[in-house]
């Protein structure tokens, strides 16, 4: 697959004020290099600094990363709402998910996944990590080429400007102990011959491109045994030590009791005691962990990653939030099945969580006096790059220069300087508060429209009516 990144010029760009890991900085110079990368940073303030620079339009803050993404689920978003006869839960939801796929084929696909990528731009994602199970065709075929629906997202992230971590995924079984797939999972399946196939048709498409990396997860425990599960560890170790590997962990209290019967264990116990897990990993939801559990995920320097408006939106449960990063574990935010797909929304929701779990207010900071939406976006961000394995999260030399202009002239963050532009952002009424968007040196975003939204309208508009027939 072709690089998104053309050859172009170095430039500079002078921000009024600007957070960088040491805090927030006035009158500062970015350098970028034709690569997309930040060569440069002068922080000295000189007066004559803007000389040669375009001058940015706002605050600016890194580009958040996403996590976690099922992009085909956004088409769906918001069409389960409906009470059913009997109590709606994550698993009737999840067979309407299924009923869904019985349609959905390549084209749509992508069209779905840029529509997708291009609003989570405009929000202030600037890449995504793709959780991505859907191999097959409906009747649980392979494709010509078996990586054709991975292939189909790089192509809509490679237009829309998204910076990607394509997760191949391997799905095998219904539940704990290879109990077999049913019907509706039909489009997900691989054994592992099939997978690796998917794996090195990706490796090679991907090579060398800036913007995409390869990287490898299990769906569940109860998707894999834990023999393929060592099969997955031993072909990401193959793309390189530092690929990072995910998996669903602990999402649901059915998941939790049926690990249990299967094993003894709790799932992410199960994880700890039988697997390497490290800061390669990312376990994914990870909601329902006793207080050990949390302590022991925290100290393994994996990442926890979060979906709050999914997990939400499912009636999952709560998340040890308060425990977990007190115990000082890494997290990020995903957007999972696009309930949402607001970094903003994503970190409102999970300090409000807390709150109403813990009947007191700004529980997530890290000490007295600090800001609390500075906390928990530098966290996410740093999280993030690291479920991602690139070199984004932060604006630094050698960084991805990967940057959000905020809109300083929203209501919501009129007169606000410093860390209450974000402590305003996440928790204050304003929900647009991005102004511009650049992702590896390229403005993707501008005045809060992506370049691609008037040519994705059309077909995502089409796409959807042929999905909902």
């Amino acid at each position: 697959m072709a690089s998104a990144v053309s050859s172009r010029a170095a430039a500079r760009y002078f921000a009024p004020s600007i957070r960088l890991s040491s805090g927030w900085h006035d009158r500062v110079v970015i350098e970028v290099d034709p690569s997309g990368t930040i060569s440069a940073l002068d922080t000295s303030g000189a007066p004559d600094l803007q000389l040669g620079a375009t001058r940015l339009a706002g605050p600016v803050i890194p580009g958040m990363p996403n996590l976690h993404s099922h992009a085909f689920q956004r088409a769906m978003a918001g069409l389960t709402e409906t009470a059913g006869p009997k109590a709606d839960s994550f698993w009737s939801w999840r067979e309407l998910m299924y009923h869904f796929l019985e349609k959905i084929d390549p084209d749509q696909a992508e069209i779905v996944a840029a529509q997708l990528y291009a609003e989570m731009l405009e929000h202030g994602y600037t890449a995504i990590a793709e959780f991505h199970y859907l191999h097959h065709d409906p009747q649980g075929l392979p494709y010509a080429d078996r990586a054709e629906m991975a292939l189909r997202h790089c192509r809509a992230a490679h237009r829309v400007g998204m910076r990607m971590t394509m997760l191949p995924v391997l799905y095998a079984h219904s539940n704990f102990g290879g109990v077999a797939p049913l019907p509706g999972q039909r489009r997900f399946l691989n054994d592992i011959e099939g997978f690796a196939r998917i794996v090195e048709t990706l490796a090679d498409a991907l090579a060398g491109d800036p913007l995409q990396r390869l990287a490898v997860a299990a769906h569940s425990l109860r998707a894999v045994t834990p023999e393929q599960l060592d099969e997955v560890v031993v072909l990401a170790r193959g793309l390189g030590s530092d690929t990072p590997l995910h998996l669903h962990a602990a999402e649901q209290r059915k998941e939790v009791d049926d690990c249990v019967a299967w094993s003894g264990l709790t799932p992410v116990r199960w994880l700890l005691e039988n697997v390497e897990v490290s800061s390669q990993w990312c376990l994914v939801h990870s909601t329902h962990m006793d207080a050990s559990e949390t302590a022991l995920l925290a100290a393994s320097g994996a990442v926890a990653g979060l979906c709050p408006s999914t997990e939400g939106d499912l009636g999952d449960g709560f998340f040890r939030g308060v425990d977990y990063l007190g115990a000082g574990g890494s997290f990020g935010i995903g957007g999972d099945s696009h309930a949402a797909v607001d970094p903003f929304v994503e970190l409102r929701l999970f300090e409000y969580t807390q709150r109403l779990l813990h009947q007191r207010r700004n529980l997530l900071a890290r000490r007295q006096g600090e800001s609390l939406g500075a906390a928990l976006y530098e966290q996410a961000c740093a999280g993030g790059a690291r479920a991602l394995g690139q070199p984004i999260g932060s604006i630094a030399v050698g960084a991805r220069a990967d940057l959000v202009v905020l809109d300083g002239d929203d209501p919501g963050l009129i007169e606000r300087t410093g860390d209450a532009l974000l402590d305003s952002a996440i928790f204050g009424p304003t929900r647009r508060p991005v102004r511009d968007v650049m992702v590896a040196g390229v403005w993707q975003v501008r005045d809060g429209v992506h370049r691609c939204r008037d040519e994705l309208a059309a077909p995502y508009r089409a796409v959807v009516k042929q999905l909902l027939r």
